[in-house]
């Protein structure tokens, strides 16, 4: 079975703030966007693998926002 979750990036003035709207709870930061994006994916590991879903297949989709450095 896939699962696919959004990814909310957002630029504030200590960097990037990222959180996924299906899954309460996983949110995180980074310095660039590359640094939140990753990071919001071990999020989502981590609480995926509390709840039993053993596997996830990661596709990459990158959307550009105006803002982003």
């Amino acid at each position: 079975m896939t699962y696919r979750f959004a990814a909310v990036i957002e630029r504030d003035e200590d960097g990037y703030f990222a959180f996924c709207p299906e899954l309460q709870g996983c949110y995180t930061q980074g310095n660039s966007y590359e640094e939140a994006l990753d990071n919001l994916r071990e999020v989502i590991e981590l609480h995926v693998e509390e709840r039993g879903i053993l596997t996830i297949s990661w596709q990459s989709h990158t959307l550009i926002s105006p803002d982003r450095e």
